[in-house]
């Protein structure tokens, strides 16, 4: 069973380690020209939205039909991609990863029926419309069956975030913050649910814990530290770039690939945004609005007078805590280069 998990997620991690560079490029763009970025740019920012929405998810669908059936399952596997891309209003990364293989999976199982059974000269007409039919009916699936169940995936993360907010349980908020977050849903659920609530408490009391649920940098620095030290591979190599990009730009996303390439480092997730919401609620820590982009300089930025220490503690607490769970993780089950060549 254990090998089994591990070759699952040594193909989970197949599917995002080649794409790592498009990840910081686009972590990049972001952190420099939104308008609340390093330099704005407002025609430069135009390739944020395009770049997460299409081509990343469209990298990643490729990239797992092409392990599955080389080339020719790669491009099934992005036609299928597409189909879920536009199927839902959140960036589709798990859909990828979905209709990638099963792209692939199809084509090479067409394929192999069709062999030896194809009249002579006629091997690229068929080899072709076959791989455009299946390309279509795929898509048509992805579009009407996938996208809408991520979807509702993100409405029900979203209902039950507000379920716990509401019943004062905020630190066990956490426990669904961070999963969506990884699923790219973290704008959905910072600005659909928890700012507008955070708002509100601002006007009263003049700040507010929620504004930190989603946007404490400090779990995913621990993350990344953990794979910078105790980790190994491409994922050990790219986590310096990634945590200049996270801490310093506040892109958060950066790191959601080291999760999907690995999903038990979610408990180092877990770890630290947990500790970190107890100490906040304790301290009585908040923000007076929502640090946009979640770094470090939004975060101070954005600190009332006297809160500086209960703020920055819970930052300390979440890097602490996931980068000890997360270093513990690592070294009970490490992923490694020559294991997802393997797989």
């Amino acid at each position: 069973m254990r090998e089994k998990v591990q070759q699952f997620g040594s193909f989970l991690a197949g599917m995002i380690l080649p794409n790592m560079g498009a990840f910081i490029a686009w972590g990049l763009i972001t952190a420099l020209f939104i308008p609340t970025g390093w330099t704005p740019n407002a025609k430069l920012s135009e390739l944020v939205g395009p770049m997460i929405t299409y081509l990343l998810p469209l990298l990643i669908g490729y990239t797992g039909g092409k392990m599955v059936y080389d080339v020719r399952g790669g491009v099934i596997g992005a036609a299928a991609t597409m189909g879920v891309i536009v199927g839902a209003d959140v960036p589709m990364f798990i859909g990828a990863m979905v209709m990638g293989p099963v792209g692939g999976w199809l084509i090479k199982a067409i394929d192999e029926a069709l062999e030896d059974k194809i009249p002579s000269g006629f091997e690229m007409l068929v080899n072709n419309f076959s791989a455009g039919i299946l390309g279509v009916i795929l898509a048509i699936v992805a579009n009407l069956l996938v996208g809408p169940v991520v979807q509702g995936l993100t409405n029900a993360l979203g209902a039950g975030v507000q379920f716990l907010v509401d019943r004062r349980l905020l630190p066990l908020a956490d426990i669904i913050i961070e999963p969506a977050k990884v699923l790219f849903l973290n704008n959905a659920i910072n600005h659909g649910i928890l700012a507008p609530i955070g708002v509100t408490q601002v006007e009263q009391t003049g700040k507010s814990v929620l504004f930190m649920l989603e946007s404490n940098p400090g779990p995913g620095l621990g993350l990344l530290l953990a794979y910078w030290l105790a980790g190994g591979g491409m994922l050990k190599e790219s986590a310096p770039s990634a945590i200049i990009i996270h801490f310093l730009g506040g892109i958060h996303e950066i790191y959601f690939p080291y999760v999907l390439a690995k999903p038990i480092m979610i408990v180092a997730l877990w770890a630290g945004g947990i500790l970190a919401d107890l100490w906040f609620v304790i301290t009585g820590a908040g923000l007076v609005a929502t640090p946009s982009p979640g770094s470090i300089f939004a975060y101070l930025a954005v600190t009332p007078k006297g809160q500086h220490f209960n703020v920055l503690g819970g930052i300390l607490i979440a890097t602490v805590a996931s980068f000890l769970v997360g270093s513990f993780l690592l070294k009970i089950f490490p992923v490694k280069d020559e294991e997802l060549a393997e797989a």
